[in-house]
């Protein structure tokens, strides 16, 4: 295989950014998602992969209560919050307030839109867990564009 021409190719599958919400008893954690689709129309389904080695990996399949916040493409410094390990405060997660989903799952406040669900499968293959979860809710707060990564000019995977 020519590493170079997949490496490139598969940088150019476009990818939004948004921050995962995952909740286990009373402790909650958030990180930057990009390896996010929709599944399926009926039933509603989304499929996310997770690094295995995250800290969020055993909390979803544990409680299996998620929330996708979704980012606007003016919010790339609150993506830059969750590139590393999110801290869990009072009502903060990384310094951004939440506040709990119907599911428990942190909801930040400041995003313009988010998707709650529950795992309903996943996948262990690689170093990323494919999880498949149906949407419970899901609310729009405002008008808003997505922040891409090509919009960041981040370059994630390949």
């Amino acid at each position: 295989m020519d590493a170079a021409a997949k490496k490139l190719l598969l940088r150019k599958i476009p990818f939004g950014l948004y921050v995962c919400g995952a909740r286990q008893g009373d402790r909650v954690h958030a990180f930057l998602l990009s390896w996010f689709t929709q599944a399926s129309f009926d039933p509603p389904l989304v499929a996310l992969g997770v690094k295995r080695d995250g800290r969020a990996h055993d909390m979803l399949l544990s409680d299996r209560a998620f929330v996708v916040n979704f980012l606007g493409s003016d919010q790339k410094q609150l993506a830059v919050d969750f590139l590393k390990t999110a801290v869990a405060s009072g009502g903060t997660i990384s310094g951004h307030p939440w506040t709990p989903g119907k599911n428990g799952a942190p909801v930040l406040d400041e995003v313009p839109g988010y998707l709650e669900g529950r795992i309903l499968h996943h996948f262990e293959h690689g170093d990323h867990t494919v999880m498949i979860g149906e949407v419970t809710e899901a609310a729009v707060r405002r008008g808003f564009d997505l922040l891409t990564g090509e919009q960041t000019g981040w370059k994630y995977g390949g």
